[in-house]
């Protein structure tokens, strides 16, 4: 048995992907198991690339697996995800640090994975981030995601209603969308730009429903947060807007000109401390970001 621990939320499992499938092709025949957070589970389904979620909330929530031939640590630079995938006995861990490759900052994180796994003689291809695409609630829309899981990464309200508001002069049709607890975030959205109140997807779509609905979208307007990484799978047009973090290290590949991020940042500042939306969040603007996903060119 292969363990992968990634005990993270969705953008940590969408960056994850390539390198969840180079594992999977170098160990043909293995059951490959995942410890992540068990809510993750329908868009776990749609890599193809597991056989088994095993729940695991975090680093204060030990996986309970039988002693794996080979455990990843696709988590972090440790130690303690290091000392918690040793808690399982594996026969042989892969993992950043010790006599395996060095960690460094200064990268992207599908780079990172990826890398640390041709450490180990594993490749990856750093490009292979699509998902399965499921059905959709509805289709051809333009989604407004304005939540984050951070206050420094949350662009606010007025703004994104602005936004909105323009889209739907330009013929979008828009629904916002969000978590249960970003509903009443996303009801304000809707409610300044004017939207009727069926318009508020938030809270009323499982991950499986959401990530059909981002496949299936004509647009995505959101902040640096996970629903940004499944328009990335499904090469949804996307505007991105980057506070605390730049695109370099979190954004889509730049490669897409049907992706744009937008940062005025200067530089990285992890962590997503502060209850305010980060100045370089701020110094975005409503007239930039409707310019951009005017522009935006359709997939080829």
């Amino acid at each position: 048995m292969i363990l992968v621990l990634r005990a993270l939320g969705v953008g940590d499992l969408a960056t994850g992907v390539p390198a969840l499938r180079g594992v999977r092709r170098a160990f043909p025949g293995r059951r490959l198991v995942l410890a992540a957070p068990a809510w993750l589970g329908p868009l776990v389904a749609l890599t193809g690339a597991v056989d088994e979620l095993l729940r695991c909330a975090g680093l204060d929530d030990p996986p309970r697996a039988t002693r794996p031939d080979v455990a990843v640590n696709l988590h972090g630079k440790g130690p303690q995800s290091h000392d918690l995938l040793r808690s399982t006995r594996p026969a042989r861990l892969l993992a950043f640090g010790g006599s395996g490759p060095r960690w460094t900052d200064e990268e992207h994180e599908v780079t990172r994975w990826c890398r640390m796994l041709a450490w180990y003689g594993i490749p990856c291809d750093p490009e292979d981030l699509g998902l399965e695409l499921p059905p959709a609630p509805v289709t051809g829309v333009t989604i407004v995601h304005p939540g984050a899981k951070s206050v420094s990464r949350r662009w606010p309200a007025e703004r994104f209603a602005a936004v909105t508001r323009a889209l739907v002069r330009a013929g979008h049709d828009v629904v916002v969308t969000g978590s249960a607890a970003e509903q009443p975030l996303a009801a304000r959205v809707a409610e300044l730009a004017g939207l009727p109140g069926r318009a508020v997807l938030a809270g009323r779509t499982g991950l499986r429903d959401l990530a059909g609905l981002v496949g299936h979208a004509r647009l995505l307007v959101s902040g640096d947060t996970g629903v940004a990484h499944l328009a990335t799978a499904y090469r949804t047009p996307s505007v991105v807007l980057f506070g605390p973090m730049p695109p370099d290290r979190w954004g889509p590949p730049p490669d897409r000109p049907w992706h744009r991020a937008i940062w005025h940042g200067r530089t990285a500042e992890p962590g997503d401390r502060g209850d305010e939306p980060h100045p370089a969040l701020l110094a975005v603007t409503p007239d930039e970001v409707l310019s951009e996903a005017l522009l935006l060119p359709t997939v080829a």
